[in-house]
């Protein structure tokens, strides 16, 4: 059944027919395929694709596999997709899906995009107040924590070759805030971070690596409970932008994931008690807003 109509609406059936011969659909449905490459002919992997229907709400949506293919089942019905990836233009296409049919899109080939402008060299700071530093953590197990440190400072010096610069975070640790008042007491205790004799988190960081279009590396050494280890973060890099006051800002997302054994976070009298309070992976997400150093 699917080798009559695999192959009749794709320019590309031929190749896919064999490959979806025992492709199960229902019977009110169809397939959206696509094929995303670059300007030299190479799969995108790993981009990001939606599909919409025809009021735009979100019915399916993915990465690319390691060969850039999009293969989505859908009612039938008429179809929007978008994909996006890293350093390209977007891409948007429209295509009708019919009942027990396959609608190509064929190969889908993304341009290269104009990188966001970088911020002059000299010397930046983190504005507070347009950043957030949060994490995200596991409880006995299974419910998610997400807290965040509410006093932090930062200053980031721009080189003129970018690769070159390098950023200095401080973070006051008895900032930290999950909206539970017991549940921070604790965590401020020794038991955890032990403000006392740790009241900071401090990044350091002199290596930026570009990644490719707005992606960055920013690798340095994380302070934490006394202990110092290497961590990455991995960056992407919005832009520059206007405050309302008219000053220039620059802005970034950033993510890592710590694992807090590393740090002696064991929390050796809960576990003595076989209670896992929190698991030993925690996620680090940062918006980040810099100004130049008035």
């Amino acid at each position: 059944m699917f080798g009559r109509w695999l192959g009749s609406r794709s320019r590309t059936g031929a190749a896919h027919q064999g490959a979806f011969a025992g492709l199960a659909v229902p019977r009110s449905a169809g397939v959206l395929s696509c094929r995303v490459l670059d300007p030299v002919n190479e799969p995108v992997r790993h981009a990001e694709y939606v599909v919409t229907d025809s009021v735009g709400r979100k019915v399916v949506g993915g990465e690319t596999d390691p060969f850039g293919s999009v293969l989505a089942t859908v009612p039938a019905g008429d179809y929007r997709l978008a994909v996006t990836a890293d350093g390209f233009t977007p891409f948007h296409g429209a295509a009708v899906v019919s009942e027990n049919a396959h609608a190509s899109l064929g190969d889908v080939t993304l341009q290269m995009s104009q990188p966001p402008q970088l911020p002059d060299p000299g010397e930046w700071e983190v504005e507070p107040n347009h950043s957030q530093i949060g994490f995200t953590a596991r409880h006995i197990g299974m419910a998610r924590i997400h807290g965040r440190f509410n006093t932090f400072a930062g200053a980031v010096r721009i080189a003129d070759r970018m690769e070159d610069s390098a950023m200095h975070v401080i973070i006051d640790a008895a900032s930290i805030d999950t909206n539970v008042q017991m549940r921070d007491d604790h965590l401020r205790s020794g038991d955890f971070l032990d403000v006392g004799r740790y009241p900071t988190l401090e990044f350091y960081s002199d290596r930026f690596v570009h990644r490719g279009g707005s992606r960055w590396g920013v690798t340095g050494a994380l302070t934490l409970h006394g202990v110092s280890r290497t961590v990455t973060l991995d960056t992407q890099y919005l832009g520059l932008g206007n405050g309302l006051e008219g000053e220039v800002r620059a802005a970034c997302r950033a993510t890592t994931e710590l694992h807090r054994e590393d740090f002696t976070l064991t929390w050796q009298t809960m576990l003595a008690r076989g209670i896992a309070a929190v698991g030993s992976s925690i996620s680090i997400d940062m918006d980040i807003q810099i100004v130049p150093k008035g």
